[in-house]
């Protein structure tokens, strides 16, 4: 991998990472379409530990209140039943699914999940499901003519059964195409959370699971192949910095504004690469690495 090409998969990495349109995706499919081999889900997951540190920096307070909470409940039963102690358990709970699962799947993972024929489909069926849960949101924020509008969940209303489901929601991210964020957060307003709430939570419950990958994937990076530690170095600062102002746009994004221009966009890119690949002009499968 030249540093031409660690830019600017890094600079993908962070702008997709949060956004509902699956960061996976479109590293493998920057690849792709540039005519490179793919970069493989040892160094996506590497480079998510960029767009996770902006993350534990945005979210710094968050985190910490939950972490000092969760240790003092650990010896002290009055702090069982605080919110931030609680909040620690439930991202442990919501983060066995994909914990499991990226481990049982590690090879259908790194091989036939990255067909592009299957991250097209999922570009698109996700994108509908996204599409359904975002209208729900809409009616019950807005109400309609003969219906009062209809309050929806926070983070204090969480309990271990919709942990679960987030987690699960997240673990279907393990398949390019799906995304983790639009996956969470439509599971959420499915739910019946507040966007901002299912965005919160969604980020929150991506910490351990990114970081665990993350570690796991490095000894990976020098095993052979074409990319090697200094490209996926800077890839992964990159998606940091740009991850960073990705994410503080997208939450105050997301207390406005509707989901709907990523549900047209995702169907439209699963459209263009279901014709490439039907065509011939696209390889459904990664380029073989040279060595």
């Amino acid at each position: 991998m030249s540093w031409f090409e660690s830019l600017i998969l890094g600079l993908v990495q962070g702008l997709t990472e949060f956004l509902p349109v699956s960061s996976s995706a479109h590293l493998r499919l920057t690849a792709a379409f540039s005519g490179w081999e793919d970069p493989g889900a040892a160094f996506t997951a590497i480079t998510q530990l960029g767009t996770e540190t902006a993350v534990l920096i945005y979210f710094r307070k968050d985190i910490g209140r939950i972490l000092s909470a969760w240790f003092r409940s650990l010896t002290n039963k009055a702090m069982r039943s605080d919110h931030d102690a609680q909040m620690g358990w439930l991202v442990i709970i919501g983060s066995i699914p994909i914990g499991v699962l990226g481990v049982t799947l590690k090879d259908q993972i790194e091989g036939p999940f990255r067909d592009l024929r299957i991250t097209a489909t999922m570009l698109i069926v996700v994108g509908i499901v996204i599409g359904i849960a975002d209208r729900l949101a809409a009616r019950d924020e807005t109400g309609g003519k003969h219906r009062a509008a209809k309050e929806r969940k926070g983070l204090k209303d969480l309990n271990a059964r919709d942990g679960l489901i987030f987690g699960l929601c997240q673990a279907m991210a393990l398949v390019p195409g799906v995304s983790r964020s639009g996956a969470t957060i439509s599971g959420g307003l499915f739910m019946g959370y507040t966007r901002e709430a299912a965005a919160r939570y969604s980020f929150l419950l991506a910490v351990p699971a990114v970081l665990a990958s993350g570690v796991f994937e490095l000894k990976d990076v020098s095993e052979g192949g074409h990319v090697s530690w200094g490209p996926t170095a800077f890839a992964t600062v990159v998606a940091f910095a740009v991850g960073y102002a990705v994410i503080a746009w997208f939450m105050k994004f997301i207390s406005t504004k509707s989901f709907m221009p990523f549900v047209y966009y995702r169907i439209a890119l699963g459209i263009v690469i279901i014709a490439l690949v039907a065509t011939g002009a696209l390889s459904p499968h990664a380029a073989e690495s040279s060595g």
